[in-house]
């Protein structure tokens, strides 16, 4: 629910947004994450919708988001999403876990376009997988503490269990592109020990940065897991929207790809471009704090 009863969450700037403009077809689709994570679900959305615009935005001065209280995400998130919206975008995919577990409801209701995140397509993937009904969840701190995923799954099959672990090194391994280094090794054994001591046959890998990481989980937990990327489903999802909405790009034209960053554009485009190869031309970098405020103040 939208928190307007606080004056750093009030929907008056978004109720101000050109809210028919938003919806041409040939608009990009906005997406947003607080790292490089959410380029798995842009690589992922590219390879199911190539003839799409995406406009992308790392919030890399105030990344991880997930350490950060709620209210400061959902903050984030809000000021993200504004800004993207001003940049003309007719979706908004929340590529982050944390910010879908925290901000999707607020969004939801007070931006002009649809909003899709990656918490419910996840789950949905996890309770089609599971056989023996025991899920694992890995995520940041603040995904796993907001249980976000284990209501989602049990919304769709209450009787399974899960098992939800909180992973906060892994976010860095990927950002610091060290998701070779020996010590990303040593710590998913230790993470990821508990999972295989209750024996878990499915695993979400509860944040976008993670499928990053996939083989080096995959190895660790062995062939007799399988791994639920969120970002192959969010993909699959925002597919099925786009075309159900009658919002499919027609245009022959070469699709717009933009990237942008709240700090460090050269180290972003660097590490990310390990990930997605050249699907990373240049970076920009925009500030988005404080955006919003200002924009309630002139409303």
């Amino acid at each position: 629910m939208p928190h307007s009863s606080d004056p750093h969450e009030s929907p008056r700037a978004f109720r101000r947004l050109p809210a028919e403009e938003l919806r041409d077809p040939e608009l990009p689709i906005g997406v947003f994450d607080s790292g490089l994570g959410g380029l798995t679900v842009v690589r992922e959305l590219v390879a199911r919708l190539p003839g799409e615009s995406l406009i992308y935005f790392g919030d890399t001065a105030r990344l991880p988001y997930g350490n950060k209280s709620p209210r400061a995400i959902r903050r984030f998130a809000r000021e993200a999403a504004y800004f993207l919206l001003t940049q003309r975008v007719k979706m908004l995919v929340v590529a982050c876990n944390t910010a879908t577990a925290h901000a999707l409801d607020a969004l939801r209701e007070e931006v002009p376009v649809p909003v899709v995140g990656v918490i419910e397509a996840g789950a949905r993937s996890a309770h089609h997988a599971t056989r023996s009904g025991r899920i694992g969840v890995i995520g940041t701190p603040g995904t796993i503490a907001s249980g976000a995923y284990d209501r989602a799954v049990r919304c769709l099959r209450p009787q399974v269990e899960v098992f939800a672990q909180a992973c906060p090194m892994f976010v860095p391994l990927v950002e610091e592109g060290m998701v070779d280094h020996p010590a990303a090794e040593l710590i998913a054994l230790d993470y990821l020990h508990p999972l295989t001591e209750v024996g878990i046959d499915t695993l979400v890998l509860g944040c976008t940065h993670y499928p990053m990481l996939r083989p080096l989980i995959a190895g660790v937990l062995g062939p007799g897991v399988r791994l639920i990327d969120s970002a192959e489903e969010t993909a699959l999802d925002v597919a099925g929207r786009v075309a159900e909405l009658g919002l499919l790009r027609t245009s022959r034209g070469s699709p717009l790809r933009r990237f942008l960053v709240s700090d460090l554009p050269l180290r972003f485009r660097t590490v990310g471009r390990r990930f997605v190869g050249d699907l990373i031309g240049s970076v920009e970098e925009v500030d988005v704090e404080g955006c919003l405020a200002e924009a309630e103040r002139a409303a």
